[in-house]
């Protein structure tokens, strides 16, 4: 009986890492559905800008997103302690993101923020997936972009705009850098 319950507390770890990157993906591919899929359908997501449930969320988020140039999402440590009876986990999630935004003059500036979201996580429908996160900002900055070294590189494979990106297209004929 232990093998079971360290097998299904294995599965459940498993199944949560695997919200938290759908969720992260999700938003740097602006992918409703994915980063809807990170969520039980009656979830609360409180970013400190908006608290509601995950379509709201959701909406709210790729709508800040879309308007930027870029954005990556990075997670760090993962802290996640299931109690298998019951169903349910809780956990605290690092993140690191970069934001590619644009001042009034039309300047690249890079907004980087670092911070966690602590989550609450249910076995319901058959799935294991977030059903409250509240996101904390630790730090963050606004400055300059100084990348512009990386467009001189031709043979750099640079990230496409969403939609056409090679993470999505998966076109392994293609020689071009996503700068076409």
């Amino acid at each position: 009986m232990e093998l079971e319950r360290e097998l299904r507390d294995l599965i459940a770890r498993r199944d949560i890492i695997k919200a938290i990157h759908a969720y992260m993906r999700g938003q740097d591919r602006l992918d409703r559905d994915l980063q809807l899929s990170s969520f039980h359908a009656d979830a609360d997501v409180d970013c400190g800008l908006l608290r509601g449930g995950p379509e709201a969320y959701t909406d709210f988020a790729q709508g800040f997103l879309a308007d930027l140039h870029g954005s990556q999402h990075i997670i760090g440590q993962i802290d996640i302690d299931v109690d298998i009876d019951a169903g349910t986990a809780t956990g605290e999630v690092y993140f690191f993101a970069w934001h590619r935004t644009r001042d009034a003059d039309r300047a690249e500036k890079d907004l980087l923020m670092a911070g966690r979201y602590v989550d609450d996580y249910a076995y319901k429908d058959g799935r294991w997936a977030i059903q409250r996160r509240r996101e904390l900002i630790d730090w963050a900055r606004h400055d300059r972009a100084t990348d512009a070294i990386l467009h001189e590189q031709v043979t750099i494979h640079l990230a496409g705009p969403r939609g056409v990106d090679f993470s999505q297209t998966r076109d392994w004929h293609s020689g071009t850098s996503g700068r076409d």
